[in-house]
């Protein structure tokens, strides 16, 4: 099961349909990366989900919903009358109804609309900016003696395996205020090449930044693809992000190669002073930013990657125009368009940890993990059944049976690419997994024993397919396999090698006021110094604006959170 409102958007539906089996059956952001903290505590979440007491009385809740395109109902089901619904009423003991449903182009508005107006569900997701409204308008419940009555231990373990940051984010002075809808930060980005065209044109692997751009004039000037018009790496328009997939963590971004620099887009980190900054402002931005310029100026990259999406940037990828790019774990799938036709593997991929300017693994940046919240409403008249339905999910996405695929296929409990499993009102996923130390060494000795998790069964079984020649899934070896992105992961976490984001407080009053004004001057700026519109000095400006503008009353409030919250 995982998030598709955050999926990988750009590809074609059937290419989606593939990307959507990598990403396994949990949270995009968890599954599709496939490796997290390696926590002693990886084995299968423990049944029951629900206390003793929990089924004795059904009790109804609310909830409003957003449909998605994506979702395909069983034969006379809807988002009202459902196979997921019904199963939330007989194992959990809850009845869910809906207030209204929206698409997703009304729902942050109709969500908007409920807050102003007071008219809010027994419970529904919000953003951390909403969160924060709605604490300060005392709209929402107070959820600490609730959770701690009802919640389950396995419940109480599972939403703290990253340490905590996550709930802690949903705290207000003392009082744990909402659920976060979790998810695993350690999202890593990686550098993924065309090993068949680094053996073709006798370079090495890349081990520096200074590897990475020889590499990609190499490509650029020596055309391997021999199409007559190649380009060094790909970056689409969506900049930090790559996709639609969430924060850092897409296709072709530019996240990767800055975090080779030391530069951290969008990222509170500490500068060793005890003081947070923001990476935006910092020296380091400027050197990655110039060397992203000199690239631009050679013909390393698409000059006109400031107006396509990854779908289109791809293209270049998938037609051997390029052959070095960023990405998250689960790029292999969105690789396989162009690296598999008619069933034979026809280009070769490698994965290697972000390269840095002295020659080290990279650090990648890392987010909270978490985006969004569900709030409980202080109307609310059964708000243990929230917790019931979290105590549910929570052992239905982890601890796969038979009976229990109901909630992720429906009733005929079959996989037929609908994404049923968008039914669940209130979803939460693994903040940690140990897939880089499981499935690598399972797959090389093909020895099924090893795997503890539903997703790394999911994951062998289709390795094991791949191995016996079925190549609509050669995907999976490059993420689990051997010499998969999973199998980087352990040393990467061992050492430390990712900064992660400092500050995970609500927005501060400057940056509800000041930050998406100086997110767009910042992304305007940014482009205009990579493709030499402009010269690597107008970043200077930038900051001296940055800092006026709003930059250093955020730094101000954010140090004070921190001090707070160290």
């Amino acid at each position: 099961m995982k998030r598709v409102g955050k999926m990988l958007m750009t590809l074609s539906l059937s290419a989606l349909m593939v990307s959507v089996a990598a990403c396994g059956n949990s949270n995009n952001k968890e599954a599709a990366t496939g490796d997290a903290s390696q926590s002693p505590s990886q084995t299968a979440v423990q049944s029951p989900s629900a206390s003793p007491d929990q089924k004795n009385e059904v009790v109804t809740v609310s909830t409003v919903r957003k449909s998605d395109p994506y979702l395909k109902f069983d034969e006379g089901e809807d988002f009202d009358h459902n196979s997921v619904y019904d199963a939330y009423e007989k194992d959990a003991g809850v009845k869910i109804t809906n207030k209204w449903v929206a698409d997703d182009s009304q729902f942050k508005e109709k969500v908007k609309m409920a807050i102003a107006t007071n008219d809010l569900p027994d419970f529904m997701p919000v953003s951390a900016t909403q969160l924060k409204q709605l604490v300060e308008a005392d709209m929402i419940m107070d959820l600490t003696d609730l959770y701690d009555k009802n919640a389950t231990q396995n419940t109480k373990d599972f939403m703290v395996r990253d340490g905590g940051l996550q709930m802690k984010s949903a705290t207000y002075d003392g009082k744990l205020m909402a659920i976060p809808m979790t998810g695993n930060p350690f999202n890593y980005q990686f550098l993924w090449v065309r090993t068949d065209w680094l053996k073709k044109l006798n370079l090495p692997e890349p081990k520096t930044m200074q590897d990475v751009m020889n590499i990609a004039e190499a490509f650029a000037t020596k055309d391997p693809g021999g199409t007559g018009k190649s380009y060094g790496m790909a970056f689409n328009k969506s900049l930090y992000e790559g996709s639609a997939i969430g924060t850092w963590n897409g296709a072709e971004s530019f996240t990767g190669f800055l975090n080779g620099f030391g530069a951290y887009t969008k990222l509170w980190y500490d500068d060793g002073s005890g003081q947070l900054v923001k990476g935006d402002v910092q020296p380091q931005m400027k050197v990655a930013l110039k060397a992203l310029q000199d690239m631009f100026k050679k013909g390393l990259i698409d000059p006109e990657f400031a107006v396509k999406d990854d779908q289109k940037e791809g293209e270049l990828i998938f037609n051997n125009k390029i052959g070095l790019v960023y990405g998250p774990q689960w790029m292999p799938a969105y690789l396989a368009a162009g690296a598999v036709k008619d069933n034979k593997v026809v280009q070769e991929w490698g994965v290697f940890p972000i390269p840095s300017v002295d020659g080290t693994p990279g650090k990648s940046q890392m987010g909270l993990g978490t985006d969004d919240y569900y709030v409980v409403s202080k109307k609310a008249k059964n708000p243990e059944g929230v917790i019931k339905l979290l105590n549910n999910w929570i052992v239905v996405d982890n601890n796969q049976t038979e009976e229990n695929k109901v909630y992720e296929f429906g009733k005929d409990r079959v996989e037929k690419s609908s994404n049923y499993w968008l039914l669940n009102p209130l979803t939460v996923y693994n903040q940690t997994n140990n897939n880089g130390e499981i499935l690598p060494k399972a797959i090389e000795n093909k020895d099924e024993s090893l795997l503890q998790t539903k997703d790394q069964k999911g994951r062998y079984a289709r390795a094991m397919k791949a191995l016996g020649g079925d190549n609509s899934v050669w995907w999976e070896l490059l993420i689990s396999g051997p010499k998969g992105a999973s199998s980087l992961v352990p040393d990467l976490q061992k050492n430390e090698r990712f900064m992660r984001d400092k500050f995970y407080g609500a927005p501060t009053p400057a940056m509800v006021e000041k930050e998406a004004i100086l997110n767009t001057k910042r992304d305007e700026i940014f482009v205009k110094i990579i493709m030499n519109q402009v010269s690597i000095d107008e970043f200077d400006k930038f900051v001296a604006e940055w800092k006026k503008l709003g930059g250093d009353q955020m730094t101000k409030e954010v140090n004070e959170w921190y001090a707070q919250n160290k």
